[in-house]
């Protein structure tokens, strides 16, 4: 990308990412030493590909990595930055890597973030990249996925950290449960009876027993009150409902809504059918945009540091 526009020139991806590699790692049985030209190897083969793609030669160009590529399984493990940060990315830890022979760029290796209890690694570059006003007002960083985090911003600081399971255990009642015939994937929020069938779900899972709410579902399908694809958004909403039950109590000035387009579609709907999105302002971002902003503003607080060929 270029730096300056932040102008997407290239883009490249694939399965091969840090778990995989991981697993690659331990079959290939090298020496400690040599984790870090392991796991670069593999970074090195696509960025081949975007010479390609971008009709340019890249050698020497910043390499900016985040997410789990600093945990235990990553290419190098850092220590968590200890809440709170600074939102402009000045105070993260980070781990400078020189360009070799083989991999001839400097790298940027960003650690993660914890607090007392919770942990994030990669949402915190996406948080940095979200451009957070810095005021004393409670602004809420609100990142749905797998691990939804709910990071609280205040006076230009990440301040506090709360992750809800809310993707992983979608997956598991949805494809491993009793509710997996009960459900079926298919068409969006705007279909039929989709957004009924959702909000019915954020409404229940406010007023019941979650784990006595799932069941519904399966009796839903049982007793033929909905078609499989409705339930699918039932569930969805039970799900994100109860993740969002806490914002009722304690709202926030601010809501940024930041992550992969279906998934702040069904977010900012549950905020709606809440109440909550009328009584403070939500901003929706995309995954990609807070990405590359974030890692761009980590790099430009850090660029000093990087070591040249």
């Amino acid at each position: 990308m270029e730096r300056d526009t932040l102008t997407v020139i290239a883009e490249e991806s694939s399965k091969e990412g840090n778990a995989a590699t991981a697993e690659a790692w331990e079959q290939a049985g090298q020496p400690p030493e040599q984790r870090v030209a392991f796991y670069l190897a593999v970074v090195q083969k696509h960025l081949k590909q975007l010479e390609v793609a971008a009709e340019t030669a890249l050698a020497g160009v910043p390499v900016v990595i985040s997410g789990m590529a600093s945990s235990t399984i990553g290419m190098a493990e850092l220590p968590y930055k200890l809440l709170p940060f600074a939102v402009d990315g000045s105070d993260l830890l980070t781990k400078a890597i020189g360009p070799t022979a083989d991999f001839p760029h400097p790298v940027l290796l960003i650690s993660g973030v914890r607090g007392e209890d919770d942990v994030m690694r990669g949402e915190e570059v996406q948080l940095v990249g979200c451009g957070f006003e810095n005021t004393a007002e409670e602004q809420l960083f609100l990142h749905p996925g797998t691990h939804a985090k709910h990071v609280t911003v205040q006076n230009g600081q990440a301040r506090a950290l709360k992750t809800y399971m809310t993707g992983e255990l979608f997956a598991l009642l949805s494809t491993k449960s009793i509710l997996a015939a009960s459900v079926e994937e298919g068409g969006t929020l705007a279909e039929g009876r989709h957004q009924q069938w959702f909000a019915q779900g954020v409404l229940e899972g406010q007023q019941a027993n979650l784990l006595h709410n799932a069941f519904l579902v399966r009796t839903n399908d049982l007793f033929q009150k909905n078609s499989k694809p409705e339930n699918y958004f039932y569930l969805s909403g039970l799900l994100i409902g109860s993740e969002c039950h806490e914002l009722l109590s304690h709202r926030p000035a601010r809501i940024v809504l930041a992550g992969e387009p279906a998934l702040v579609d069904l977010y900012g709907a549950a905020l709606r059918v809440l109440g909550i999105a009328h009584k403070c302002p939500v901003t929706t971002k995309t995954a990609q945009e807070i990405t590359l902003n974030g890692q761009l503003a980590v790099l430009k607080q850090h660029l000093a540091a990087l070591p040249t060929a």
